[in-house]
């Protein structure tokens, strides 16, 4: 099979990007050609005044992406497309090129920004779901919350609003890919047809071994955000009657509560390299997880059940389906600092427990998220957008 990867770049790398990579070698490494077509963010980086907006005019429509997408096509001639990214400089027209070169397209839904401008649901530290079933996205202008910008917001509403009315989402993509079972609902109550929308859960290409897990601390990893949990953690250990050793790595706005006065048994470790964080999962005892938005997916809870480590996680959005509570780890209330505390205390004091979950988290990362498995859904995927096209083809016909 022949496929075109199309994916505009974000101008600092991002976990779309590592996605787009392991599925490229991935198809690659099971005998498929797969080429890509990327555009860079950071290319506009020096654009300035009426550049700059003319930029964002073409994030809603553009003609060099129409032709430039049928180029594509006519040289390399694609089984199918699999469209990534499209913000801001490639557009929405790449999925009607791809329809009139009679092309089929399949779009993975990485975040929520094709029924949120700001992407997250998530506003001045509250989950947020004004945007969803509107047909015009007016809110996300009132509040600025693309960027924090109202104009670049107000570009971005209008974009979606375009799209909307004009029926692209609806009739040029065949298949949407959504992380899991949770956005797929949110999709479709954002008036996406449910029957377009496939569960495909990311994965880990490379290959990760189990560890001894004897290095008798609790670990946190990702970005030190307010929507992460940051707050919620240390409040936690701050209630614990006894320090439980904690590592925490990241980096971001937040990392000024690590620098200061810091509850007992925390060390603060900064941003550290991936080997280095593998090393620290096959250590530990159990990773936290306490993400307070709509975590489309957490790829370092996926990273952690290969190491054979179990979690900690909010009872919400993706970690409320990719942890199970009483299998590959454990639930506790989002935004709960004294439930979160309540159960690392429970789960610390059971060894034989952590070491349970943690071969039934490596269990579930070898049945869910290996390549093996997820090629095979992708590739399911794939065939059923074909057969669409295919169909669809036959009917105009007839």
């Amino acid at each position: 099979m022949k496929i075109l990867q199309v994916h505009n770049q974000y101008r600092h790398r991002s976990g779309e990007e590592v996605v787009v990579e392991a599925e490229q070698k991935m198809l690659t490494n099971y005998g498929h050609q797969v080429e890509q077509w990327i555009v860079k963010s950071s290319d506009i980086e020096n654009a300035r005044g009426l550049a700059k907006a003319g930029i964002a005019l073409q994030s809603i429509w553009s003609s060099k992406t129409y032709g430039m997408v049928k180029k594509q096509i006519k040289n390399f001639e694609p089984d199918i497309v699999h469209v990534h990214n499209t913000v801001p400089l490639i557009s929405p027209s790449v999925y009607s090129a791809c329809r009139d070169a009679n092309v089929p397209v399949v779009k993975t839904l990485h975040s929520y920004k094709l029924i949120c401008p700001g992407a997250y649901l998530y506003r001045d530290g509250k989950i947020c779901e004004d945007c969803i079933s509107k047909p015009v996205k007016y809110p996300s202008v009132i509040h600025g919350c693309y960027r924090h910008n109202r104009f670049h917001s107000a570009i971005t509403t209008t974009g979606l609003a375009v799209n909307r009315f004009q029926g692209t989402y609806q009739k040029d993509v065949d298949i949407f890919i959504a992380l899991t079972r949770f956005a797929r609902q949110k999709f479709i109550e954002g008036g996406f047809p449910a029957e377009k929308i496939a569960v495909k859960p990311n994965f880990i290409a490379s290959n990760i071994q189990p560890g001894e897990h004897q290095g008798k601390y609790a670990l946190f990893v990702g970005k030190l955000v307010k929507y992460k949990g940051i707050e919620t953690f240390l409040k936690a250990w701050d209630l614990l009657e006894e320090p439980i050793p904690l590592k925490v790595v990241g980096k971001g706005p937040l990392d000024i509560l690590l620098k200061g006065s810091i509850p007992s048994g925390i060390e603060y470790l900064g941003a550290l390299p991936r080997e280095k964080v593998l090393e620290l999962m096959q250590n530990a005892s159990f990773l936290i997880f306490p993400s307070e938005w709509y975590e489309p997916f957490g790829m370092v809870v996926i990273e952690a059940f290969a190491t054979g480590l179990p979690v900690i996680g909010s009872y919400r959005a993706s970690s409320r389906e990719i942890i199970k509570d009483g299998y590959s780890g454990w639930h506790f209330k989002p935004e709960n600092a004294e439930d979160l505390a309540r159960v690392v205390k429970e789960t610390w004091s059971n060894p034989d427990e952590l070491k349970r979950r943690g071969n039934l988290a490596r269990k579930q990362y070898e049945q869910c998220y290996s390549a093996e498995v997820n090629y095979q859904m992708l590739l399911n995927i794939y065939q059923t957008a074909i057969e669409r096209t295919q169909n669809q083809d036959f009917s105009t016909v007839f």
